[in-house]
């Protein structure tokens, strides 16, 4: 793939190619982003969708339907175990991580004040003496910072090394976020999460299953309060 980020959209079509046109769910996104988090590569988790799927279509009977990426969850595993035993990739991944990025400057600037602006338009939650507002306003200076600096210098960024400024930035949200927000509200999504994962659960390790529901989470906050994803990955 040339271009790393493509990450999330070739997991969509590739799933899409396999069950047909069924939108994602919020469970879905939050599952490609642990496996995103856990550094399983693309082509792992392409195989992973495939060998779930030819297993599905061997069976005699195909009843029920496959409604979830979850459902590949452990074939995905699996094909990642495969791979790093294999040493498949692992060169062609670290390259790409530590090249400079394949994105327009413009483009990546867009992408950061557009944030920046939906930080700075964001109704965020007071509660327990807490305040979200003042990190969003100082998140969206920063971002507009780095835009600015990214057409002053006309030097393409390292992608790790934007990435991980970007990373930091949300995980502070985050933690104002979920300090800020009322317990029940956080209890509730989390339900919500344990309902949609149960017909899968067998299919993944308990340190997964842990990790969905904190990704699962995270996306709900954001959602919730109209804040954006900072990651590249959502360019």
């Amino acid at each position: 793939m040339e271009n790393y980020f493509n990450y999330f959209t070739e997991i969509e079509e590739h799933f899409q190619r396999r069950r047909g046109r069924i939108q994602l769910s919020p469970l879905d996104w939050a599952l490609i982003e642990t496996w995103k988090d856990a550094g399983i590569p693309l082509e792992a988790v392409l195989r992973g969708v495939d060998a779930a799927f030819d297993k599905y279509e061997q069976r005699p009977s195909r009843s029920q339907k496959v409604n979830s990426l979850a459902y590949c969850a452990q074939a995905v595993l699996v094909a990642a175990e495969e791979m790093k035993e294999a040493a498949v990739g692992a060169q062609s991944t670290d390259a790409q991580s530590n090249r400079p990025s394949g994105f327009p400057i413009a483009e990546i600037c867009v992408f950061l004040r557009r944030n920046a602006e939906q930080l700075d338009a964001a109704k965020l939650p007071l509660a327990r003496g807490i305040d979200a507002a003042p990190l969003a306003r100082e998140t969206a200076n920063t971002l507009c910072e780095i835009a600015t600096d990214l057409e002053a210098t006309k030097t393409p960024p390292r992608l790790e090394d934007l990435e991980r400024r970007l990373t930091v930035a949300e995980e502070k949200l985050l933690a104002v976020l979920l300090a800020a927000t009322p317990d029940e509200q956080i209890v509730s999504v989390r339900a919500e999460a344990d309902r949609e994962l149960a017909p899968y659960r067998r299919k993944m390790p308990s340190a997964q299953i842990e990790q969905l529901l904190k990704q699962y989470v995270h996306k709900r906050l954001l959602e919730k309060y109209g804040l954006p994803r900072l990651s590249l990955f959502y360019m």
